[in-house]
């Protein structure tokens, strides 16, 4: 199974894989920003890109499901945003959106199948025009009612070394934040946890 029909496996088990809300660490970060050109890469079914587009952005989002692109687009156009969203299919192993922006958003890049993130980061960076952010949020570790996630490719990296593999110039990139910071969360039980994300914000100058 490649990667594609891994995803619309996925999102097909249910009518709704996703809550629909914006990513928490987004808000932190894009409120405070005048409105630009965004990228949104793994969109899903689309709550960052709406929740951008909702306070004046334009969006590409792209995800490798057209499933998650469809129902994300059915939504956009249900809040009257569909026009400020250019919804777009690509596995990015193999091809990446053309233009530049003033955020590119990377939230939660990780697979159950091998991917070579630093590459598809490294293509994020290089979608930042001068001025902009690359906003990149991982997850510290698996969830914290699983010691492990079975048959899961992805490595946990701090994000000193998420950066450090990016190997950006730094006469063209400052450090606006690497950090970690705890989101509280519920177990499949209902009881609250405390799960940490990797928060790595860097400007190009």
């Amino acid at each position: 199974m490649n990667a594609k029909q891994h995803w619309e496996e996925r999102y097909s088990e249910q009518n709704r894989i996703w809550s629909g809300r914006v990513n928490v660490r987004l808000v932190e970060v894009a409120s405070a920003l005048d409105p630009g050109v965004a990228l949104d890469l793994g969109s899903g079914e689309g709550g960052d890109a709406m929740w951008l587009a909702e306070r004046g952005w334009r969006v590409v989002a792209v995800d490798i499901s057209d499933t998650a692109l469809r129902r994300a687009a059915e939504d956009a156009a249900a809040r009257g945003v569909g026009d400020r969203i250019d919804f777009q299919q690509h596995d990015l192993s193999e091809s990446f959106p053309e233009g530049e922006f003033d955020l590119v958003n990377v939230q939660f890049l990780h697979s159950t199948l091998p991917l070579d993130r630093t590459a598809i980061l490294s293509a994020a960076a290089r979608a930042v025009r001068s001025g902009g952010l690359l906003l990149i949020v991982d997850h510290s570790g698996p969830p914290p009612w699983a010691s492990k996630l079975d048959g899961h490719h992805h490595t946990f990296a701090p994000p000193d070394e998420v950066v450090a593999a990016l190997n950006l110039p730094e006469a063209e990139w400052e450090p606006a934040e690497i950090d970690a910071r705890t989101r509280e969360v519920r177990t499949p039980e209902g009881e609250p946890a405390a799960w940490v994300d990797n928060v790595i914000i860097l400007r190009r100058r």
